[in-house]
C-alpha cells in the first residue's frame, strides 16, 4: 500500500487576488512573508475582510497589525477534484484560528491528509503563486 500524498503548496500559474486598494498592504506583507491583519484602532475588533470602517464601532481608524503567523486548526477539508485544472490535488482549504483571536482561510500543507485534525498547531509560511502574489499556507508546527 503507498503512503499517503504529502499536502504541497500549490505550483505557479493558479489563479490569483487581484489586490484592491484596501487589500494592498496584506498582500505587500506577505510578498515579505508577514502575515498581517487588520483591527480598529478604537474599539479593539479584528477586521475580517479588508475594510475602510470598522464593523462594530463604525471607526475609520484601522491599523495593520503583524500576526505571530500560529495557530490551530479549526476546520478542514481534503479536496481530490480540483477546482481549476491549474490545481494540483490533494489540497486542503482550512479554516486556521490565530493565536491573536482571529480566523483565516487558508490550506495546510507539509503533512498528509491523515495527519489533519482538530486543535493541530499550525505555523505559516508563505508560497509564491505568481511573479507579484504570495500565499499564506500553514504547516504542522514543530513540537515544543
Amino acid at each position: 500500500m503507498n503512503p499517503p500524498a504529502l499536502l504541497q503548496p500549490q505550483p505557479l500559474g493558479i489563479p490569483v487576488p487581484n489586490p484592491s486598494p484596501a487589500s494592498r498592504p496584506y498582500w505587500e506583507a506577505a510578498s515579505r512573508g508577514e502575515l498581517v491583519y487588520q483591527r480598529c484602532d478604537g474599539c479593539g475588533m479584528v477586521a475580517l475582510r479588508r475594510a475602510t470602517i470598522c464593523g462594530g464601532c463604525l471607526s475609520r481608524s484601522l491599523s495593520w497589525a503583524r500576526s505571530a503567523g500560529t495557530g490551530t486548526l479549526y476546520s478542514w477539508t481534503v479536496v481530490w477534484r480540483p477546482q481549476h485544472p491549474s490545481f494540483t490535488v490533494p489540497y486542503a482549504p482550512a479554516i486556521v484560528e490565530l493565536d491573536e483571536g482571529w480566523r483565516m482561510i487558508s490550506a495546510v500543507v507539509g503533512c498528509s491528509p491523515d495527519d489533519l485534525g482538530p486543535g493541530l498547531r499550525l505555523a505559516v509560511e508563505f508560497h509564491p503563486a505568481s511573479e507579484d502574489i504570495s500565499l499564506p499556507y500553514f504547516r504542522p508546527a514543530p513540537s515544543s
